[in-house]
């Protein structure tokens, strides 16, 4: 990993906690819809905030 700068690391950890806000928030939405066909998108926006969490905390890695 390239060194990074104090403010890289911040501006990584805020999209990180960005990144875990959203999944969360869709997850809910998928408990809270009725609609089959929004529940299918709201999970794949969690599986994709999901992944990009991810991706960011590999990076770190």
């Amino acid at each position: 990993m390239p060194n990074l700068t104090t403010k890289e690391l911040s501006a990584l950890s805020d999209q990180l906690d960005f990144e875990r806000v959203l999944h969360c928030k869709y997850l809910s939405a998928v408990q809270e819809s009725q609609d089959q066909e929004l529940r299918g998108k709201f999970q794949a926006c969690a599986g994709q905030h999901l992944n990009n969490y991810n991706t960011l905390l590999n990076y770190l890695h």
